[in-house]
């Protein structure tokens, strides 16, 4: 999930697995994290609410999620349960604090003796708050107030305080998060199963940065929505074998569309088989203006390419399914989630067939095949297949995104003290049993 912010980080709001998980936050300073690597990991049980897909009459959706990652936990003096949407692509952490029509979990802060709001003249407020997308400012009791909004329009607004987290056996006193107590949703449904978002990326008032987690980990089941979250912990989990890593790319100046806090990584092909694209290196690039960085967004369910990119990919997948897969053809043209224009009646033999389509990156390569690569959706009476590579430039989104539909049964780790994501396919359901969550 993506906080609003010129084009690029305007990125898609969705996801909830109930676990720890965080989304990227926007152009923010990267904050160094290196507390000791031998900590003992904190394990969360991780889970997706799925939504039914459904689709109007015009065949063109409103864009939004139908599957969220969300991660439950305990919050304030005495403890408050809450429902957090786990999110790499977002900064601030935040809760509802109020009672809004829809929703049905919020925070109250005036049953907790830890809460603390934090006035307009505290370091919070001036200076870690310096990349929101929306700068913040002084209500009329003198308290810091935040507004934060996503690429679906979905806003809310509150004011920044700090209060006592639970994750796990561990507390985490003082944490700064918003207390929200207005806003606008595009996706009641999924709002009314959530009390907030946590925000996981590498801004300053991250959960990630503020716990001062060396890295963390999470792996995320394709058929009973659920999973694991590993927080911290010295990395390397033995049954796992050895993982693929790619470098996180950095911007040493500030660039309109770059997300300096995000968790960007270099694309450089895409195979459909084992056929390479034919496209210059220079469209996976960031431009001059930072547009074209890849990020890996928990908060976003598909991927989404840049529209050269994905012509391509398109192009070339139509044609070694010729014979495999029948397209949609009919008008007005199906579109699924306002960016997924590619889909097929469902193949009567599987998907066995189906040409596996890989992300290269700079020393590791994704491998996405099977139910990963195409996604059942109701049109009218009929179920189709959506190919679940999307198109971005009809999201407005100057970005290549690799949403979390395409890291399902692969273990993601996110490397902080070596500035770098490593990861490897795996059986998420037998790893969240080998670490004693089970079912």
């Amino acid at each position: 999930m993506a906080s609003s912010k010129p084009s690029l980080c305007l990125l898609l709001h969705s996801l909830t697995i109930p676990l720890l998980f965080i989304l990227l936050p926007i152009q923010t300073t990267t904050c160094s994290v290196s507390p000791p690597q031998t900590q003992k990991p904190i394990i969360l049980s991780l889970k997706a609410h799925t939504q039914t897909p459904s689709t109007p009459s015009s065949r063109k959706l409103t864009f939004h999620h139908n599957v969220t990652l969300t991660v439950t936990l305990t919050v304030g003096s005495p403890p408050q349960n809450v429902t957090m949407v786990l999110d790499t692509g977002s900064e601030l952490s935040w809760l509802y604090c109020k009672k809004l029509p829809k929703i049905n979990s919020i925070f109250n802060p005036l049953l907790s003796s830890s809460y603390t709001p934090t006035p307009c003249n505290s370091s919070a407020c001036t200076t870690r708050t310096r990349d929101f997308s929306i700068p913040v400012s002084c209500d009329p009791g003198k308290l810091c107030h935040v507004i934060v909004s996503y690429a679906d329009a979905s806003s809310t607004e509150g004011n920044l305080a700090t209060e006592t987290f639970f994750i796990g056996d561990s507390s985490q006193p003082g944490t700064v998060f918003g207390c929200m107590d207005s806003g606008y949703s595009s996706n009641v449904e999924e709002d009314s199963k959530i009390t907030g978002l946590m925000g996981m990326n590498r801004g300053s008032l991250s959960f990630v940065t503020q716990m001062g987690l060396p890295r963390f980990s999470y792996c995320i089941s394709s058929h009973d929505a659920s999973g694991v979250l590993l927080l911290g912990g010295g990395g390397g989990v033995p049954w796992l074998g050895p993982l693929q890593y790619t470098p996180l790319v950095t911007a040493t100046t500030s660039l309109p569309y770059f997300d300096r806090v995000a968790y960007t990584v270099q694309l450089e092909g895409i195979k459909v088989s084992e056929k390479l694209l034919q496209l210059p290196k220079s469209v996976f690039v960031p431009d001059h203006t930072g547009a074209g960085q890849t990020m890996v967004d928990s908060g976003t369910q598909f991927t989404f390419l840049l529209g050269s990119v994905y012509n391509a990919l398109k192009n070339e997948f139509l044609e070694q399914t010729k014979g495999i897969l029948t397209p949609v053809e009919e008008e007005p043209k199906f579109v699924f989630e306002g960016a997924m224009d590619l889909c097929f009646r469902a193949p009567a033999s599987g998907l066995a067939e189906v040409p596996a389509v890989t992300m290269v990156f700079e020393g590791a390569e994704m491998k996405v095949s099977g139910e990963r690569l195409l996604y059942r959706v109701r049109k009218g009476n009929d179920w189709v297949e959506c190919f679940t590579f999307g198109n971005s430039d009809m999201l407005g989104i100057e970005a290549y995104v690799i949403g979390h539909h395409h890291q399902q049964n692969v273990w993601m780790e996110f490397d902080l003290v070596n500035s770098r994501v490593g990861f490897t396919d795996t059986s998420c359901e037998l790893a969240s049993q080998r670490l004693g969550l089970g079912n």
